[in-house]
């Protein structure tokens, strides 16, 4: 609070300041102000005061000079060389309109210059009759590109030399104005002015405060300490006002900055002595700071919409930040740097601001950031744009730019928690992704029963394997752009979520598949998926080099969810053919062909379904079925359920190679890996089919050869459904193959298991293997 004896001496120089404004338009009144300010102002000194005439009869001595001051008088002309004569200006070399009113402490002298301006206004517009006109215009000049260009050239020499660092301080008052006149003085921002009575204001103090008078008592001297205290406060108020907003308009502040950054320079020097502003960073850190909170408010001014109206609010907002921030350096680089002396770096200032201001700006935007396209958006403007040539690299800031750090300021952990983030939102939209896939297969497949589509090599397939690998490798090659780590972290965040997905999709599928068990439809279904995941398996796997352990996770939970449809496939085959293979090796087989002619049909029907299956899992299942098949058919020799007699097996023996050599067929144009198993058919027909039984010794090198685990059992099973179910012929057959299979042992076709495969029931009987020897011997002597 200042004291209430200043307030009224500031009360009576108000009440005059207003006396002599009033009437006058705000040119005229501003105009009054800055004569005033040139000529030293309004004193306070009441000795001062008392020798000063009244205002209105300054005005009645000015109205009685005016004829003498009129152009139109005819006194005009030797009232003109009295004033030139006192001013020692040449009258030949200085015309009427260039003569400046001479300086003088009585105010009204502005007001009467004022008039008389008005005057010689009318004067020349009386004079422009026609002939004037014609002579005016012959002397006006063209003003020529050339003539503007080398204004310009001017204009820019006088900016980019600037202003001195050094200066000389006007001469201080040697009685200060009272306080709450330099205090008008800061409001109305005449600096220059206000801060030459401050200073004389602190010497003032200082004086008094180092003599220590008597009439100075301890209270005077605090409420004076107590005075220059909110004075220099106001004062830097002002300063940092003004650096705030004088990048929004330079032009105004143009001038007021040379004044300001004399003030700072001059406080600067006078830093430690009684009576100045004490405070963290001193005047030159007060501008600092004002100049990152314009920086602040400029950036805070930037327009930004909301998620709710525009999906692209971020990338829009950080175009605009870009443009923002070079046109507000282009502004410092052509009009503020030039009003401050050197040593203050003002467009080092200014960029060192905007690195930290941008820098908290966008934490900022980051607590709103919820988006993939967001973060990414947030990542490339940090990483690539802001120091490109879009914005702090932009030629426009040249030369000044060069040698700055075009860095962005941000927080130690900012970039990583941005990045963390980043791969966060990766995995969470990848696990979104393969959810809807999901869906959409069940609501435009599965619960309509639509058949799947076939690709350009007639294969079964779904196209979700293409979504989902066009989604990562987009998300690695964009992160890629913004950096190569980066890169490998959202690649394995997408298969922390493929490695689930599979298990995910069989969850899925199964009630689906049980619900078309049985059907071509539920067949399709499952080659169309076993394909799908193969070919993602083989997209997946390109990433192998970067991710090798993510890769061989996903891998192995792709190809288990292969291996399962393809075993599913498999089972439904096994489980449709069952009652067929049962019926084989019987009476009935022997005089009908419905069974094998339903066996051989669901397994061509199954073969051509397997058609529309990639490889390798088509060769895998046709071997399997073919494997099964096999076996299944031989076991119905092994089960002793009928034997051939009375010359049966000849007929048994042709139907079974008929037989065996359509479905030889069908797995021959299937591309079998089990072709091994092609002559176990023709082995077991020719020991079938001798009509000799001594002959069958002969047959059996062969079968041993290509299936060396078969064994004694399983041949007294084929010799049973022969008709050979004991003696001695069965003896010697028997005992021939033990010494073939001990001849054989470690050679043949070792990694061929068929028979091994086989059960062969146990023998009731337990005559049927005993030699004809001992037979002999319980038969009774004849």
């Amino acid at each position: 609070m200042l004291g209430a004896d200043v307030m009224s001496e500031m009360g009576e120089s108000g009440e005059e300041e207003l006396s002599e404004t009033q009437g006058l338009d705000e040119d005229e009144a501003s105009r009054l102000r800055s004569a005033k300010e040139r000529n030293g102002g309004v004193q306070t000194d009441s000795r001062e005061k008392e020798k000063k005439p009244g205002m209105f009869k300054s005005l009645r001595e000015s109205f009685k000079q005016t004829p003498k001051r009129n152009p139109l008088s005819p006194n005009f002309k030797d009232h003109l060389n009295t004033e030139m004569g006192r001013q020692n200006i040449d009258p030949e070399i200085t015309s009427p309109t260039q003569v400046q009113p001479p300086s003088s402490p009585n105010p009204s002298y502005a007001f009467t210059d004022s008039l008389l301006k008005k005057a010689d206004s009318l004067r020349r517009s009386f004079r422009l009759n026609k002939k004037d006109k014609t002579a005016k215009m012959e002397q006006l000049q063209p003003v020529t590109e050339a003539s503007v260009a080398e204004k310009k050239e001017v204009e820019v020499e006088k900016a980019e030399k600037g202003i001195r660092e050094s200066y000389t301080l006007p001469e201080i008052p040697p009685t200060p104005l009272s306080v709450m006149q330099i205090n008008k003085l800061i409001e109305m921002e005449v600096l220059e002015k206000a801060h030459l009575n401050l200073l004389s204001l602190r010497l003032e103090f200082q004086q008094e405060k180092e003599q220590c008078l008597a009439e100075a008592s301890p209270l005077e001297l605090a409420k004076k300490e107590k005075d220059l205290s909110l004075l220099y406060r106001a004062m830097q108020d002002k300063v940092k006002s003004i650096t705030r907003n004088s990048n929004s308009l330079p032009s105004r502040y143009k001038e007021l900055l040379v004044d300001m950054a004399r003030i700072i320079q001059e406080e600067e020097r006078r830093e430690g002595d009684p009576g100045g502003l004490v405070g963290p960073g001193g005047w030159r850190g007060a501008w600092r700071e004002a100049v990152s909170e314009g920086v602040q408010d400029k950036l805070g001014s930037v327009h930004l919409d909301g998620r709710e109206l525009n999906a692209s609010w971020l990338a829009v907002h950080l175009g605009l930040l870009g443009e923002t921030i070079v046109k507000d350096l282009e502004n410092v680089k052509r009009d503020l740097q030039g009003s401050y002396p050197p040593s203050f770096n003002v467009f080092s200032t200014y960029v060192s601001c905007y690195h930290a201001a941008v820098g908290q700006h966008l934490k900022k935007l980051l607590q709103q950031v919820t988006d993939l396209k967001d973060y990414y958006a947030l990542l490339d403007w940090i990483i690539h744009r802001y120091e490109s040539e879009k914005i702090m690299g932009s030629p426009s800031l040249c030369p000044e730019m060069e040698g700055e750090d075009t860095a962005l300021c941000l927080e130690q952990d900012f970039l990583e928690q941005l990045k963390s983030k980043y791969c966060r939102r990766v995995q969470e939209d990848m696990k979104d992704s393969l959810g809807r896939i999901l869906t959409l297969e069940d609501e435009e497949m599965w619960k309509n029963r639509v058949a799947p589509e076939s690709d350009d090599d007639s294969f079964l397939h779904s196209h979700f394997h293409m979504d989902i690998w066009t989604k990562v490798q987009s998300i690695a090659v964009n992160s890629k752009k913004i950096d190569v780590h980066l890169e490998k972290r959202v690649v394995l965040a997408c298969f922390e979520e493929l490695k689930q997905f599979p298990k995910r999709f069989e969850c899925q599928v199964e009630p689906v598949f049980n619900s078309l068990r049985g059907t071509t439809l539920g067949v399709d279904y499952q080659i169309t998926y076993i394909n799908t995941f193969v070919a993602l398996k083989e997209h997946m796997d390109s990433y192998k080099d970067s991710c090798p352990t993510q890769v061989d996770l996903f891998s192995s939970e792709a190809d288990g969810l292969v291996q399962r449809l393809v075993l599913g496939l498999e089972n439904q085959f096994k489980n449709e053919t069952k009652p067929f293979l049962r019926r084989m090796m019987t009476r009935k087989w022997l005089t009908a062909d419905e069974d094998f002619q339903e066996l051989y049909g669901r397994t061509e029907k199954q073969l051509q379904q397997c058609v529309k299956m990639r490889s390798p899992h088509v060769q895998m299942l046709v071997s399997n079925l073919h494997y099964h098949l096999v076996k299944e058919y031989v076991s119905q020799l092994m089960k002793n359920n009928y034997s051939c007699k009375n010359r049966k097996h000849e007929r048994a023996s042709k139907k079974m190679r008929g037989q065996w050599s359509k479905l030889r067929e069908l797995f021959q144009d299937m591309k079998t890996d089990h072709e091994w198993l092609h002559p176990i058919g023709d082995h077991l027909c020719d020991i079938i089919g001798q009509k000799n039984k001594r002959d069958i010794k002969n047959h059996l090198q062969p079968l041993v050869k290509d299936y060396p685990d078969i064994s004694r059992s399983h041949l007294a099973a084929v010799l049973y459904f022969r008709g050979v179910m004991r003696g001695r012929e069965k003896q010697a057959i028997l005992q021939c193959l033990t010494q073939l299979t001990t001849a054989q042992a470690g050679t043949g076709h070792q990694s061929h298991s068929l028979f091994a495969q086989i059960e062969v029931p146990i023998n009731t009987d337990c005559l049927a293997d005993m030699p004809f020897s001992c037979l002999s011997f319980l038969l009774p002597d004849s």
